[in-house]
C-alpha cells in the first residue's frame, strides 16, 4: 500500500498537481492506523490511502485542505478518551477523538505544490544566468522566443529580454495573461518608451501596473549576473508574498466548507457531508461520530462544560 501511494505521489507531481501526503507518526491503542500509515489527500478533498477512520479522516482532510491553501505543514494530534496529550502547544493541532476505539493518533500532513513556472522570453547573458539560478532554486525553466504559445497561471514568472526586438508584441501577450509576474530587462529610457507603447496598443492601466521595469530589485547591478541575482530575488519576493491557492487556476484548491461544532467533542464538522446531526428548537447540531450524537441526545454536558 505504501509503495502504492509513493508512486501516486510520483505522478501527481509529475502531472503538475496539488496534494498533501497525511502520514500517522505515533498513536496510542486502541487505534485502528499504526505508525507510518499514509494517505494522500487530493484537491477536492478526496482520500487515498488510511490513515484512521470516521473521526479523524474528516479532520485530516480539513487540515491538508487548509496546508494546499497555505503550503504550510500541519502536526495534528488527535486524543481520544483515555488518550494523553501530548503535552506541546507551539506547532500542534490538537483535536478530540470520541469514536468507541478511543486512542490517540498524531499525523503530520505536508502539502506538495507544483513548482511555480519561470519563462523566458528572449536570448542573451541575463537570461542564461537567470535559467540557470531558477534551475538552481527549483523553477521549472523554459526559455522561448516572442511568439511561442504559453500556457501562464498566476503561479507563472515571465522575464522578457528581446533587447527592443519584440519587447512589446511579448509583452503585450503576456499581459493579457494571468501571469502573477511580469518584468522587462531593458535600460530605464528604453522601459519608459516600451510602456507608452503598450499604453497605445490599448494594455490596461491594472495590468500595465503590474508590469516590473525595469526588472529586478535595485541592488546596484551592473554585470548580467548581477542583474539577473536581482531579477531572481524579485522573484522570490513575489512568490513567497502569494497564496498557494493559486498554485492550480483552472482547478483551484476548494474553498474552506460551511462548518459547525461538533458540541460534545468540539470537533470541526463539514455541514454540508455530516452523517451525524439532531434537531432541536434552536435548529440543526452537526456532531463527528454517532457516539457524540448519542451523548448528545441524552442530555450529555459539551465538553468543557
Amino acid at each position: 500500500m505504501a509503495a502504492d501511494l509513493l508512486a501516486l505521489a510520483v505522478e501527481l507531481r509529475r502531472r503538475g498537481e496539488p496534494f498533501a501526503l497525511a502520514t500517522v507518526v505515533r498513536c496510542e491503542r486502541p487505534t485502528s492506523a499504526k505508525p507510518g500509515a499514509k494517505a494522500i489527500v487530493h484537491r477536492d478533498g478526496t482520500v487515498s490511502g488510511w490513515i484512521g477512520g470516521a473521526c479523524a479522516e474528516p479532520t485530516v482532510v480539513r487540515e491538508a485542505l487548509a496546508a494546499l491553501r497555505d503550503g504550510q505543514p500541519r502536526f495534528i494530534s488527535l486524543v481520544g478518551e483515555g488518550g494523553r496529550s501530548p503535552g506541546r502547544t507551539e506547532g500542534v493541532l490538537e483535536y478530540a477523538m470520541t469514536c468507541h476505539s478511543g486512542g490517540t493518533l498524531e499525523i503530520y500532513v505536508e502539502p506538495f505544490l507544483p513548482r511555480p513556472q519561470l519563462v523566458l522570453i528572449g536570448h542573451g547573458p541575463v537570461l542564461e544566468t537567470l535559467a540557470a539560478l531558477g534551475r538552481t532554486t527549483d523553477f521549472a525553466v523554459t526559455v522561448v522566443g516572442a511568439a511561442a504559445p504559453l500556457p501562464l497561471d498566476p503561479r507563472t514568472f515571465v522575464v522578457v529580454a528581446t533587447h527592443g526586438a519584440f519587447d512589446e508584441d511579448a509583452l503585450a501577450r503576456v499581459l493579457a495573461s494571468d501571469a502573477g509576474y511580469v518584468s522587462l530587462v531593458a535600460s530605464r529610457k528604453r522601459a519608459a518608451a516600451v510602456v507608452e507603447g503598450l499604453k497605445r496598443r490599448g494594455v490596461p492601466t491594472e495590468r500595465l501596473a503590474a508590469l516590473k521595469a525595469p526588472a529586478g530589485l535595485d541592488i546596484g547591478a551592473v554585470t548580467p549576473e548581477e542583474i539577473a541575482l536581482s531579477i531572481l530575488a524579485e522573484i522570490v519576493q513575489t512568490l513567497r508574498s502569494q497564496k498557494a491557492v493559486e498554485v492550480e487556476p483552472t482547478a483551484p484548491v476548494p474553498p474552506p466548507a460551511a462548518e459547525a461544532t461538533d458540541p460534545i467533542c468540539g470537533m470541526p464538522v463539514d455541514v454540508a457531508t455530516a452523517r451525524y446531526r439532531s434537531e432541536t428548537p434552536a435548529g440543526t447540531v452537526y456532531f463527528c461520530c454517532r457516539r457524540c450524537q448519542e451523548q448528545y441526545d441524552l442530555g450529555a454536558r459539551p465538553r468543557g462544560g
